[in-house]
């Protein structure tokens, strides 16, 4: 038992064993940390971690890894890609304090651009387990992370909408049908995104080479992408024009692997990309709370953490969006519209802080 991390509220004395359990319960309800047994067992003990986390200080999140670095390559990613020059200005502040400094007047656009990469995910996530609904937007409010492709993501005061034009059997007409009826709505400036029926590499082609017909007929200042595997966008990128390639991600190592995919086959297919020479911002990854408790790999960390942690992942790629599928598995992680909600807000704002272009 880790002493450090307790508490007395009248007359009770709440104890946390270690940074992990510590954050799980001072995690905002939802039914999938009680589903895995991680949830706070009332209100009570829930407020009593979050005190006892408001004085934990950011250092702390470098000395005390949640999942061993031994065994977790997203671990190693976060910690052997951190940057100290710029987590110095806040080195010092603890997770109470980067949350009243975060809702101040001093950190300001500019400011956490320059900061984000000194933040890992599990300090994100930990000062937004502080924060109230109308925190998550304040400081979201703040961040401007801009990417781009055939055209410009993430200037304050615009809205880029994704199409997605899925059709049962992949039919080129359905979808081109979709197409249409979506981009008279004004939807698909962000990306025009199929999700397709099957993964197979010919109706990818099919479908990317009619997408890129279309885009380039009519001028249409977006993107393209089949959201196919990551391993069957490299199979067929030199058969048929791949914008972006897209990948499902999670937060730990056997979550990534549940989706077929690690670190290197990531790396390898953005380099692949890149090598195309169509744009710099050339990967669309996709998260959500709860994926790794449903492919039972969050290692014993609570669904929020864990998708925080997945930015880490997204942001070494260098990103054009990033997709949070919030609400997508079903209730027994987010139970109701209450629990989507907050955790809409949490993945806009922790991703935003963290450097990512959040959907």
């Amino acid at each position: 038992m880790n002493m450090a991390y307790q508490t007395t509220i009248r007359q009770h004395r709440y104890q946390f064993g270690d940074l992990k359990t510590l954050l799980a319960k001072a995690s905002p309800h939802r039914s999938g940390d009680v589903l895995s047994g991680l949830a706070a067992a009332s209100a009570e003990e829930r407020v009593a971690a979050q005190i006892v986390l408001a004085d934990v200080p950011l250092r702390h999140f470098l000395q005390q890894t949640i999942i061993p670095y031994e065994t977790d390559e997203v671990t190693r990613l976060i910690i052997d890609t951190h940057d100290a020059a710029a987590f110095a200005p806040i080195a010092h502040f603890t997770v109470g304090e980067l949350r009243d400094w975060l809702l101040g007047n001093d950190a300001d656009t500019l400011t956490l651009q320059k900061l984000a990469p000194g933040f890992t995910p599990e300090m994100i996530a930990a000062v937004s387990k502080l924060m109230r609904n109308q925190d998550l937007i304040a400081v979201a409010k703040k961040c401007e992370v801009v990417t781009r492709f055939r055209n410009t993501l993430g200037l304050k005061g615009r809205l880029a909408v994704r199409l997605q034009p899925n059709h049962a059997t992949d039919d080129p007409r359905g979808i081109a049908a979709s197409i249409i009826d979506g981009l008279l709505y004004g939807a698909g400036d962000a990306v025009i995104g199929i999700n397709p029926a099957t993964d197979s590499p010919a109706a990818t082609i099919t479908l990317l080479n009619m997408l890129a017909e279309l885009i380039e007929r009519f001028d249409i200042p977006t993107q393209s992408c089949v959201l196919c595997h990551v391993t069957t966008a490299m199979q067929v990128m030199r058969q048929a024009p791949v914008d972006l390639v897209f990948q499902s991600i999670g937060g730990t190592e056997k979550t990534n692997s549940s989706f077929g995919v690690n670190l290197a086959v990531l790396q390898e297919a953005h380099e692949a990309a890149l090598s195309l020479r169509r744009g710099q911002n050339v990967m669309y990854f996709e998260t959500g709370q709860g994926s790794a408790l449903s492919a039972n790999a969050n290692e014993g960390v609570d669904q929020q953490t864990c998708e925080t942690r997945a930015y880490a992942v997204a942001r070494k790629f260098n990103p054009l969006l990033v997709n949070t599928v919030v609400g997508f598995i079903g209730p027994e992680y987010l139970f109701d519209g209450r629990q989507i909600i907050r955790a809409a807000l949490e993945d806009h704002c922790c991703g935003k802080l963290l450097g990512l272009p959040m959907g």
